[in-house]
């Protein structure tokens, strides 16, 4: 028996409305924050990394005593790429993030997160994760940018 949906389009599962099920999808949302989180965790450590790196360097080239680099700009296109990996990271995460969201708060599912569609619609439902990954993107173009320019 094929249940149909909105529109006439065939539903993939069955909502019950149980504990269980509650909690099932409580730990769904969980995960994809726990995802998101690891994402912002990576993220970090990639921008920091770049960033460090052209500061490690043009630090010790500043040094008495140093023989002059062979390609001095290595240690800037190494640390834009990192840069570059972080704030690109955080985008996907920031997307997948938003897509899995939503489809938790989709029609069929809605009634089990246990929040009404109006909160929902209200963004009484964001996470601080995604607010962090955000932020952290912004921070993440702004040393992108400082490393650039300074390549200039």
């Amino acid at each position: 028996m094929v249940r149909l949906g909105q529109g006439g389009a065939p539903q993939r599962f069955d909502v019950e409305v149980s504990s269980g099920s509650h909690f099932a999808w409580l730990r769904t949302r969980l995960s994809l924050d726990r995802t998101l989180m690891a994402w912002v965790r990576t993220a970090i450590g990639s921008i920091g990394f770049g960033f460090t790196i052209v500061q490690f360097f043009a630090r010790f080239s500043d040094m008495a005593g140093v023989a002059p680099a062979i390609n001095p700009m290595t240690p800037q296109y190494v640390g834009l790429g990192l840069i570059g990996a972080g704030i690109l990271s955080l985008a996907i995460a920031i997307w997948q993030y938003q897509r899995g969201v939503r489809y938790l708060w989709s029609e069929p599912y809605r009634v089990l997160g246990g929040i009404s569609a109006d909160r929902a619609e209200q963004g009484e439902v964001l996470a601080p994760a995604l607010a962090l990954a955000i932020l952290l993107t912004i921070v993440g173009v702004f040393a992108f940018a400082a490393v650039l320019f300074r390549m200039i």
